[in-house]
């Protein structure tokens, strides 16, 4: 008589609890999520968020911050814990940040009242409210599995970065993402690097008219700082120092990991680099997405607006005027 197959152990359920600023991306996030077939409430009372948690077993995302009844982030990240504790239960908090001048920016565009600003004693500027914002989810932030800017971050790509962590195929609470990030450095570090390597030392399209407008994603700039004589120890140095550094990572329990290239104009050594990186990483096993800063900017900021929409999300992210950094798309 043939034996019984053994019951496999159900899978934890997935919760992803979505807090952070006003302003900074929470709503965005959520809609994301909800696109990828979880469940999704925004902002139910922290006294009820435990019971919704245990009813049911499709993936959820519930949405917290200070427009909560009764919200008290002391309180919020002991509920947390103790959701964490739970066996049947695999939570996720991720806190939306963004500079306080681009939070500024987007509540001035948008013409939207800030939660904290009620007038009075505690002050009527979107920037009082902001600060006090930030000092009250302080905790949260703290106790976040990932923090997420969206100050420098297109709408697409918040949503490419949850999809790539969360979609069905991908969305287990084991393993590390890996993220690398192409940039330029007069327009800053970005704020989310985990390891960052400066390209500047490496020989640059930019002086050679011919290849100015082009990009590191062609063969003719590959092949030009690809001759660079320093190129070839770079790249056996650097690979060599990741290559063993990643598994210690997974064994720490870290789950996202931002590489951030760098170099002058951010479309040349920086773009050929990251985007070798992403193919090596990838024939490593590893999970990989590559992101360039610079080439996206440019490419929303060139973007005609969409016809029919004054703003605001429902016409997929109308993007925000220029700032000398970059275009910002509308982030909710």
């Amino acid at each position: 008589m043939d034996a019984a197959p053994l019951a496999l152990p159900a899978a934890p359920r997935q919760v992803v609890l979505v807090t952070g600023l006003s302003g900074a991306g929470k709503a965005s996030i959520l809609r994301a999520l909800e696109d990828l077939g979880f469940e999704t409430v925004d902002n139910p009372p922290l006294a009820m968020l435990e019971a919704v948690v245990g009813d049911g077993t499709l993936p959820l995302a519930a949405g917290i911050d200070s427009r909560t009844r009764d919200f008290d982030a002391a309180v919020a990240v002991r509920l947390c814990e103790r959701l964490r504790r739970h066996p049947k239960i695999a939570v996720t908090l991720i806190f939306a940040a963004a500079e306080p001048e681009v939070l500024l920016r987007r509540f001035t565009e948008t013409r939207r009242r800030h939660p904290l600003t009620p007038g009075g004693p505690l002050g009527s500027r979107v920037a009082d409210g902001i600060a006090r914002e930030t000092a009250l989810l302080a905790p949260l932030r703290a106790a976040a599995d990932w923090v997420i800017d969206t100050s420098d971050r297109p709408l697409p790509e918040l949503r490419r970065m949850i999809e790539r962590r969360f979609r069905p195929e991908g969305g287990s609470a084991a393993g590390l993402s890996i993220a690398v990030v192409s940039f330029a450095y007069p327009k800053g570090l970005p704020r989310e690097a985990d390891l960052v390597f400066d390209l500047r030392f490496l020989r640059n399209p930019h002086y050679d008219p011919v290849l100015r407008p082009l990009t590191g994603r062609d063969p003719a700039v590959a092949a030009y700082v690809e001759a660079d004589p320093d190129f070839p120890a770079f790249w056996r140095r650097m690979t060599a120092l990741l290559d063993p550094l990643l598994p210690r990572y997974v064994a720490e329990g870290k789950k996202y990991l931002t590489i951030a290239l760098g170099c002058t104009g951010g479309r040349h050594r920086s773009v050929l680099v990251a985007e070798r990186l992403v193919d090596h990483l990838l024939r490593q096993g590893w999970r990989a997405d590559v992101t360039h800063r610079e080439l996206t900017a440019a490419s929303a900021a060139a973007a005609p607006p969409a016809s029919g929409s004054g703003g605001g999300a429902a016409g997929g992210g109308a993007a925000w005027p220029s700032t000398g950094r970059e275009a910002l798309p509308y982030i909710p």
